[in-house]
């Protein structure tokens, strides 16, 4: 479809005349890379094109995932549509949903905004045949996408992904597709959700003090609301960040990560005097943990807050239940889980990059089920029966769990991980990222990278390997052992680089986090230079 084509069957006046308005550069810029489905799905920023989020890609999208649902023999069957309240999502969800009833699905969607484990527990628990969650997560505001579940509550996966993308190539104008009205469902599913999200908490006693916040997301009334089920009822919440915004006016970047994200949440959990602290992103489909350490307030990292969960969920388990259990990290992830899990006579799994893989981490191993994965980027499975994907709100349950659980004992967070780190070694983790302007960048420096990786990374001789995207490299000997992947990013334009230093500890565990915070730093220094 050529430029002037698409424009002149834009079914939205807006983008048609900002398309329009364009000089021929731009224009041929916008119809040069349509959007493709990455990690999580589609995502771009909400603009005009192909290449963008917008009326007439979400119904070219829709016809496409409900032609190739019908050629598996799945028309007439249930969807399921949700949305979280950025910019356009009311609209895009509602196009989406018109599209599949038009074509002959039943449609299950809200009135309202959802969190993102909703649709993935939506589809799990109905049987439907897909899943469509409008929302482009901790994405910058400008942004917006277009996630897609398939086979009981999982991410699509190749060749899905492609055969969408094919039938997207041959979609009708989108002014000619088809849509009928789709009447909004009762919350009867969300009801379901939190009951049993609720039904997680292992501990009968105890209530730590939460401190909470939404990100200017949609999980902050639902997490609050589980939290009470389960029976944590002192949450305190951020008031500023609390109600849906897709501005997000009183953060930079709209993820619990970056610096300063978390900055209202620790002042809160300080001024309450809380036990935890808990921040979701947007969609809340992910979950950051803030504790109170000798020095203040801290944020763990998605790392540490995959050791304490993946350790306290095989703790509850029998010998015989943990034989029969996997536990997953993405290979971006710290390898520490690995160890917790064969101490515990578990399997672990490590996955590509991503929740679409790691909640098919038992998939090739019969007789063995998934009871926890998480990657690096704060995402926590920790119910896969119910929710196969990450999970903000089930985990903010189970943390306040934990916490709980470890006071009973006299014991934290903080001497947890120092339990861990005696036993398994200390780890240390840090990413860096490089945002490009140009694809071509982000491909330039990973073919520099398989070609002539370096020969040493804080002074170990390194051995490469790549699996993927990616390009794995490794060193160490008896005390110390570094590792560094990088990858491009499947939702952002940058190249992530993921590194990791293990350190053996002796008799003295702080010595041994000094050093391996020295070699963490050498390795940091050397990939900030590629």
């Amino acid at each position: 479809m050529t430029p002037q084509e698409w424009i002149a069957h834009d079914p939205d006046p807006v983008t048609a005349a900002e398309l329009a308005a364009l000089d021929p550069a731009e224009l041929a810029a916008r119809f040069a890379r349509p959007l493709t489905f990455g990690t999580a799905g589609l995502r771009g920023p909400v603009r005009g094109g192909p290449d963008a989020m917008n009326l007439a890609v979400v119904l070219r999208v829709s016809w496409a995932l409900a032609r190739v649902l019908t050629d598996q023999h799945l028309g007439g069957s249930t969807v399921v549509v949700g949305r979280d309240a950025r910019h356009g999502s009311a609209q895009f969800a509602a196009a989406a949903a018109e599209v599949f009833a038009a074509l002959g699905f039943s449609v299950i969607t809200w009135e309202h905004p959802v969190p993102t484990p909703i649709v993935a527990f939506a589809v799990r628990c109905t049987g439907a045949a897909a899943g469509v969650q409008i929302t482009a997560s901790h994405n910058p505001a400008a942004d917006n996408g277009y996630k897609v579940y398939l086979d009981g509550g999982l991410q699509i996966i190749a060749p899905t992904d492609r055969e969408i993308e094919a039938a997207i190539a041959g979609a009708p104008p989108a002014d000619e597709i088809q849509r009928r009205p789709v009447q909004p469902s009762d919350d009867a599913l969300v009801d379901a959700y939190v009951a049993h999200a609720a039904t997680l908490r292992r501990t009968t006693r105890g209530k730590p003090r939460v401190a909470l916040t939404a990100m200017h997301g949609v999980g902050g009334e639902l997490a609050v609301r589980t939290l009470h089920a389960a029976g944590f009822d002192d949450v305190h919440t951020v008031a500023s960040q609390f109600t849906p915004d897709p501005d997000f006016p009183t953060v930079s970047f709209p993820n619990p990560e970056e610096p300063g994200a978390a900055d209202a949440l620790l002042e809160l959990a300080a001024q309450v005097d809380a036990d935890v602290a808990v921040a979701l992103d947007p969609d809340a489909d992910r979950c950051a943990v803030g504790i109170p350490a000798a020095d203040g307030w801290r944020m763990l990292s998605g790392d540490e807050t995959g050791w304490l969960l993946g350790d306290y969920i095989l703790s509850t388990l029998s010998p015989e239940q943990s034989a029969a259990s996997v536990v997953a990290s993405s290979v971006v992830s710290s390898q520490l889980l690995a160890s917790i899990a064969a101490d515990y006579g578990a399997r672990y799994v490590a996955t590509l990059t991503g929740f679409k893989w790691l909640a098919r981490a038992d998939a090739e191993l019969p007789g063995h089920r998934l009871v926890y994965a998480y990657e690096e980027a704060i995402g926590h499975c920790v119910d896969p029966e119910a929710v196969r994907d990450k999970d903000g709100i089930s985990a903010a349950v189970l943390i306040c769990d934990l916490v709980t659980h470890l006071a009973a004992q006299g014991e934290s967070i903080p001497s947890t991980l120092d339990r861990l780190a005696r036993k398994h070694g200390v780890h240390t983790t840090a990413a860096v990222s490089r945002r490009v302007a140009d694809p071509g960048e982000v491909a330039a420096m990973m073919t520099r990278l398989r070609t002539a990786p370096p020969a040493e990374l804080a002074g170990f001789p390194v051995h490469a390997a790549e699996q993927a995207d990616a390009v794995f490299l490794t060193g160490g000997d008896r005390q110390t052992s570094v590792r560094v992947v990088v990858r491009p990013s499947g939702t952002e334009p940058k190249v992530k680089c993921y590194t990791e230093v293990g350190q053996v500890v002796g008799t003295d565990l702080a010595d041994a986090r000094r050093r391996a915070a020295a070699v963490q730093e050498t390795l940091l220094q050397a990939v900030r230079n590629w």
